[in-house]
């Protein structure tokens, strides 16, 4: 089996999922798709570099890699410590009110030089899952968010008598159960996205964890051991301090949580609204709001509270607070810089600082910015353009020659290639007016009146006047025809220039 690369992204997920969101070894390398013991040889070097969460500010990638990779991996085993009696602990946990950390405290006491309470609830998890029959393990506050689509649509009626079906969004807590839905259009990224976001807003915090099925549009790749993301979904869970912990593949008690919740929902919201007509989802989303503030508030049948009273008294206070700002979608791509330092993207150029040229950038898009990241560093941001084939330029980009050079009119152009001959100023004007950009233009035409130093200025003056006779007016083509001697050859009747010019070409002033 071919070893999986690991990015510095993972590394930087492994360590503020360890270190921040508290999760054992094996739900770190569930949500970063990694195998376990790829996850402890990183917590390890870590541990080592003296690194934890979060990381020091302005470390780049390459610094953080050289500091993990810096030095072996120590291996210390620690003194023996009193292991807890774990069917004791089992059988405390069944008892209203008792959690891990609870015991773990109470174990601490008895014995202060045991187990930290991150090893304690791995030792225990890995005792009860050697058990037959699968024990159903209790749910820390603040622990686990499942979020799935319920199978139930909604009817939405359009303006044309057509009906399309709205979809259903369900998010549980693992812990008081208490249940968030709303309908969507569809099932793709953005609702999934959103639906999270509008959840973590609606509990006023963030689990430490997200228990989702495996849509298409959020896993990539579904596996038992290494499921793959979708990037938006990770970088919405990066954003909000979370971890996705996608479910196994045909193992119900991974989400039966959520499919509890979906059932309860589908029975006391949307039968309820079964024959009533909706005409957006807007106005569905009304009619389910009161339906679902009334299913969380009822009491439990064989608890006493109420969903919302659980998570107000034991669960709210446990959760992660929410960030400052709320995710904003985003997709992300790959882009080289080009020798002019600008980016591709969606057929519009943005620029970088010129240090750039030839390197591979990340670039996130959303709908209002293009961000473009250089081993993990933020190293530009404009306002997305939506213009295609035009330049979105920072002057503090360009280096200082390049400034000088945009110096230049159209009109100095051309003179300066007439000093060289009247047929390197033709094709120089005739560049200029079929570029839907000077920039565009200059870089060609300085590219062609430097092939004067190499093959002197008769003969560019000579292959210019072929690629006129040819209808070749390019750099490329002109510097083809200096490569291959063709210059030298006698001359032939001239061939007329296509008439045609760009739709953007200036009026004939711009060039005087």
């Amino acid at each position: 089996m071919a070893r999986k690369t690991i990015s510095m992204r993972h590394v930087k997920d492994i360590l503020r999922l360890k270190h921040h969101n508290h999760l054992s070894v094996r739900e770190v390398a569930r949500s970063c798709g990694l195998p376990v013991s790829t996850v402890g040889i990183y917590l390890q070097r870590a541990e080592v570099a003296g690194l934890a969460w979060p990381l020091p500010e302005g470390l780049a990638d390459s610094e953080l890699l050289a500091k993990l990779l810096g030095g072996p991996v120590a291996q210390t085993a620690g003194p023996n410590k009193e292991v807890p009696l774990w069917p004791s602990v089992h059988d405390q946990l069944r008892r209203k009110g008792v959690t891990l950390q609870l015991l773990w405290q109470e174990y601490r006491q008895a014995h202060p030089d045991g187990f930290q309470y991150s090893r304690f609830c791995e030792l225990y998890k890995e005792w009860a899952g050697t058990l037959d029959p699968v024990l159903r393990l209790p749910h820390e506050p603040g622990q686990k968010m499942f979020v799935d689509w319920a199978g139930m649509t909604m009817p939405i009626h359009q303006a044309d008598g057509t009906t399309a079906d709205a979809s259903i969004f369900v998010a549980v807590l693992g812990f008081s159960n208490k249940t968030y839905a709303e309908a969507f259009a569809n099932q793709q990224l953005p609702s999934w996205i959103a639906g999270h976001c509008h959840a973590f807003n609606f509990y006023g915090g963030v689990t430490r964890a997200v228990v989702p099925d495996n849509p298409k549009t959020a896993v990539i790749h579904a596996s038992r051991y290494e499921p793959k993301l979708h990037p938006t979904y990770q970088a919405m869970a990066e954003h909000y301090g979370t971890a996705i912990l996608p479910a196994r593949p045909k193992e119900p008690r991974d989400k039966a949580k959520v499919e509890g919740g979906v059932l309860i929902a589908e029975r006391q919201i949307l039968a309820v609204l079964r024959d009533q007509r909706f005409f957006s989802v807007g106005e569905l989303n009304q009619a389910m709001r009161p339906l679902l503030d009334k299913l969380n508030a009822q009491p439990f049948q064989k608890l006493e509270g109420s969903r919302n009273s659980l998570f107000d008294t034991q669960e709210k206070d446990k959760l992660l607070p929410l960030p400052a700002q709320a995710f904003e979608f985003a997709t992300w791509a790959k882009a080289k810089v080009n020798i002019d330092y600008h980016v591709a993207v969606d057929n519009h150029f943005y620029s970088v600082p010129y240090g750039l040229i030839h390197r591979q950038l990340d670039v996130r898009l959303t709908e209002q910015t293009v961000e473009l990241f250089h081993d993990g560093k933020r190293v530009a941001a404009h306002p997305r353009s939506r213009v295609p084939g035009k330049f979105t330029t920072l002057d503090e980009h360009r280096p200082k020659s390049h400034q000088r050079y945009l110096e230049w009119t159209p009109g100095r152009m051309v003179e300066w290639a007439r000093k060289i001959g009247p047929h390197c100023g033709k094709v120089v004007e005739f560049i200029l007016a079929h570029k839907p950009h000077p920039e565009m233009g200059f870089r060609s035409c300085l590219g062609i009146i430097r092939l004067a130093k190499g093959a002197g200025e008769q003969r560019l003056e000579a292959a210019c006047g072929r690629a006129l006779r040819f209808g070749t007016c390019s750099y490329q083509s002109i510097k083809s025809i200096l490569e291959s001697g063709l210059d030298r050859q006698a001359e032939e009747p001239e061939l007329p220039l296509s008439t045609a010019t760009h739709e953007n070409v200036r009026g004939q002033d711009y060039y005087a």
